[in-house]
């Protein structure tokens, strides 16, 4: 697991990046879902784009947990964003993946996922990685920068993380809700999700 991030570091984070450049509940206006909105059942993941273990969730689960659930209709999928070290490289991660757009949000977030391993073995570091997903994806180098140390949208992701720790007690990456009860601190399993959505989709399941 990795742990957070406190909402002042995300700020100071955000000043690093200006310098270098019951039923399942409706979603926040500001969530990224996967899955039909009437599904029965919502899995709610926290997540860092500087967490290997949730990398590791999302390159060996998740694309089997997604067939079996989102995709038939099950499952409605949200992922919320909740920075670790390196703060700076995950708030600018999160920020250029919605400036994306949401079409291509979870390919952003797939990519950058699958760049960790990269990351220290080029000069170009962690966020020559994300320079190169953003080009990749037809952002240009002006629109990167500009994504990447956009004050309002850190003051955004401020929010939500102030909200995940806070409202949610959410201490560490990856953490698993399902139908709002907390499952899983940590990498869970197929089986392991298999017995939560099980249980939430029984009458009276959370």
């Amino acid at each position: 697991m990795s742990r957070p991030f406190s909402r002042r570091a995300l700020i100071a984070a955000a000043g690093a990046l200006a310098l270098s450049a019951p039923a399942a509940a409706a979603p926040r206006p500001d969530d990224m879902v996967l899955g039909k909105a009437n599904a029965p059942v919502e899995v709610v993941e926290y997540a860092s784009l500087t967490c290997p273990h949730c990398a590791d969730f999302h390159a060996t689960v998740f694309p089997a947990f997604k067939k079996k659930y989102v995709d038939t209709g099950k499952v409605r999928f949200i992922f919320r964003e909740l920075p670790t070290p390196p703060i700076q490289v995950a708030t600018a991660g999160f920020l250029m993946a919605r400036c994306a757009g949401p079409a291509k949000y979870f390919k952003v977030v797939d990519e950058i996922f699958r760049s960790q391993e990269s990351w220290y073995g080029s000069p170009a570091g962690p966020l020559g990685a994300l320079r190169s997903i953003a080009k990749a994806n037809g952002m240009s180098e002006a629109k990167f920068q500009t994504c990447i140390t956009d004050s309002k949208q850190v003051d955004a992701l401020t929010r939500r993380v102030s909200d995940a720790v806070g409202t949610e007690n959410v201490r560490a990456t990856p953490t698993f809700f399902v139908n709002g009860k907390m499952v899983k601190e940590g990498e869970i399993s197929m089986a392991e999700f298999d017995a939560a959505i099980a249980a939430a989709g029984k009458p009276g399941g959370r």
